[in-house]
């Protein structure tokens, strides 16, 4: 029996409702869960088999960047420790773990008096304590500290930008991924569409080239107006859900 390419485009969108229907009756709790998981997962997956050429656009949804020795938060905590002052500190945490880490970064000042070794093991375990803190205001798992020199391109572009006040490179970075990203997926389900409706395997072949190339549009739109946020579980969930499209 021949499909046309309209009916299955029906049958997966009702599918996605169905889908959207049972999403909204899962607990709260359960949601969290799988997001956590998720972001494990992804870590692994993109690792394993998204194409080498995405490699440098994906991960920055990956990986954290404020879990590394390098990275902004631990930046904060050295000059803040050198200078003796816990101010610059404060704003990396929420409100409610402010007296902790105040009271730390007291004790911590004081041990680092003692010896060399005693300071080395003091902003040690203030560095962790601080960025463990800073992640669970995330909503993200702490995994610990991450050596230097693991930020991905995008995200070192980015800090560059802050640091040099202009965002053109991180702009021209972004703006190839993404163009290489649209133009590969349009140019598939463009050649997918001419042979739609010759059989049934045909239509399909165009609807998964479409479903991604419409996804992928829509995903990269609906991050470009959204307001700025540090949370991603979501674009992770997007992101593993495409993945197993493939």
């Amino acid at each position: 029996m021949k499909y046309s390419v309209k009916y299955i485009l029906c049958l997966r969108t009702k599918k996605y409702v169905f889908r959207k229907k049972r999403n909204a009756s899962i607990p709260k709790e359960i949601t969290v869960m799988k997001k956590t998981l998720l972001v494990l997962l992804v870590c692994i997956g993109t690792l394993l088999f998204v194409d080498s050429n995405y490699v440098p656009f994906f991960l920055p949804f990956v990986f954290a960047h404020c879990d590394t020795l390098d990275g902004p938060v631990v930046k904060t905590a050295r000059a803040a420790l050198e200078k003796g002052d816990v101010t610059p500190v404060l704003k990396w945490v929420k409100k409610e773990n402010e007296e902790e880490i105040k009271d730390l970064f007291k004790k911590t000042l004081s041990v680092r008096e003692k010896s060399r070794d005693a300071q080395e093991l003091a902003d040690m375990y203030f560095l962790e304590t601080l960025v463990r803190l800073h992640r669970a205001g995330e909503g993200e798992p702490y995994t610990g500290l991450k050596p230097a020199g693991v930020v991905e391109p995008a995200v070192a572009e980015a800090d560059k930008a802050l640091e040099s006040g202009s965002a053109e490179r991180l702009i021209k970075l972004i703006t190839e991924a993404v163009s290489k990203g649209i133009n590969e997926r349009f140019s598939k389900a463009k050649e997918a569409k001419k042979h739609a409706d010759d059989s049934v395997a045909a239509g399909r072949e165009f609807v998964e080239a479409y479903v991604q190339f419409t996804h992928y549009a829509e995903r990269l739109h609906l991050d470009s107006m959204s307001q700025a946020e540090h949370h991603h579980a979501a674009s992770m969930e997007t992101m593993m859900e495409e993945h197993h499209k493939h």
